[in-house]
């Protein structure tokens, strides 16, 4: 492992005459590191476990701590209370105050969202009524995608695998896109040392045509006059400006220029070529990782996808059940195979539409596998905002609720008196999950591929 900064990076900075190479370097002679949360404004919780430092300027919602915390050991943590997430790639919910996205409901679309960063943080920045559509390209990361967001507790989010390709067949259907696009990954070289041996000028070239990719697959899901948030965590040119050029030239977008502090140390830069503002976060300059982000408007004309031509199923799903669990005011249930869903009403042809072209991983909140007469009750529906507060539910202890969620068995002492049957585990008021009280046991119903091991 080395802390020596690739010379050619360095190099390429230094074409910028605002640059402070001798701060940039030194920054990362140190091992001291950013940690940084943003919380769930719809899951409160007592804070005062956490060593905060001070709020975030850029999100209401984020907060720097003065040391990092074991998050595994924190059941706030594991209930969706709140993300850990760097700080500057926190700036999306400033743009998207500035812009006024969220003063009505949109369609959005996170292309590139795994582990969820950035969708959790849209999730809770864009107006209650949107939908959001969190698409990972990689298999193996689109679990961590849907367990993060089934945490965070909103019924109003499709999870997908597809290949940003995919998205063409929704021409005009979204009103934001983010494409956080994979990079040579520079910004991180602050965090994570390791990552400096892996880079190179091929690999920056090979990335920036990746992105192009993307970019070029999935614009034409984007409205005529529709936001795309491009960011990066890569310090290269090609990468950034270079591509947000292309972009302009390629697809007719037009710049947005975002106004920001200066006291915040963001460096607003200019593409070569028509001189489209972009944000670079440098360490020695931020309280935060390096990344880059800009914001554009498709301003050429785009036919939209028409709803019109879609069929809705007959729905057999019993609509009465999920009320006994659940606050179902604009939601109606669907059933997948043996599970019923939960799933914003307004948006029901949309998700028809969104099954008959892409591969979803999840849709909405599984509140349970129905077997009939009865409803096994889901992990997600525990989590889930929207469940009722007066169900039967039983509190722990930190040790018993740190026991609970590495799926052990309950220690006898737990006092059940007087409840029987499924009952939601809570820490201080937060739920984690389900147990179901039999005569002579407690069986723990934490599922097991979320359990945490013993440290």
């Amino acid at each position: 492992m080395s802390n020596k900064l690739p010379n050619d990076l360095i190099n390429s900075l230094r074409n910028d005459p605002s640059f402070d190479a001798e701060a940039f370097v030194a920054i990362h002679q140190e091992e001291e590191k950013t940690s940084s949360i943003r919380l769930n404004p719809l899951k409160p919780f007592p804070m005062d476990g956490l060593a905060i430092d001070k709020n975030i300027p850029w999100c209401k919602d984020g907060l720097y701590l003065k040391e990092r915390p074991v998050f595994t050991l924190d059941p706030f943590f594991h209930a969706g209370c709140y993300y850990s997430q760097e700080a500057s790639s926190m700036f999306l919910a400033y743009a998207i105050e500035q812009l006024e996205i969220a003063d009505q409901p949109i369609k959005a679309l996170d292309l590139c969202a795994a582990p969820g960063g950035k969708s959790t943080l849209l999730n809770s920045s864009l107006h209650k009524e949107s939908l959001l559509v969190a698409n990972e390209i990689i298999k193996a990361r689109v679990n961590i995608l849907s367990d993060n967001l089934m945490r965070w507790g909103r019924e109003n989010v499709v999870v997908t695998n597809n290949d940003p390709s995919a998205f063409q067949h929704l021409p005009g259907y979204f009103d934001l896109l983010v494409v956080d696009a994979p990079c040579s990954g520079s910004g991180m070289f602050h965090k994570d040392h390791t990552a400096m041996d892996e880079w190179s000028l091929a690999n920056v070239k090979l990335c920036s045509e990746r992105q192009k990719r993307i970019l070029a697959n999935s614009m034409t899901s984007l409205s005529e006059g529709g936001v795309l948030f491009y960011s990066t965590c890569s310090y290269s040119s090609e990468e950034n400006e270079d591509i947000v050029d292309w972009m302009i030239g390629e697809f007719g977008m037009e710049s947005i220029y975002i106004p920001v502090d200066e006291d915040w140390g963001i460096q607003l830069t200019e593409s070569p070529m028509h001189k489209a503002a972009g944000y670079r976060f440098y360490p020695h300059r931020v309280h935060g990782e390096g990344f880059f982000f800009a914001a554009l408007r498709k301003k050429t004309v785009q036919v939209g996808f028409s709803l019109k031509k879609v069929k809705l199923d007959k729905n057999n799903a019993p609509q009465h059940v999920a009320q006994q669990w659940l606050d179902m005011s604009g939601l109606f249930t669907f059933q997948h195979q043996d599970f019923l869903h939960v799933f914003p009403k307004q948006y029901e042809q949309d998700l028809k539409a969104l099954q008959n072209v892409l591969y979803l991983k999840n849709a909405g909140t599984n509140i349970g596998k129905w077997i009939g007469r009865e409803l096994l009750p889901s992990h997600d529906l525990a989590m889930s905002v929207r469940i009722h507060k007066d169900l039967p539910s039983l509190g722990l202890d930190l040790d018993m609720a740190l026991d609970y969620l590495r799926k052990e068995a309950l220690d006898g002492s737990v006092q059940t008196d007087g409840l029987k049957g499924w009952v939601l585990v809570r820490y201080q008021h937060v739920y984690l999950g389900w147990i179901k009280v039999m005569a002579n046991r407690i069986n723990n119903y934490y599922p097991k591929e979320l359990r945490i091991c013993r440290l």
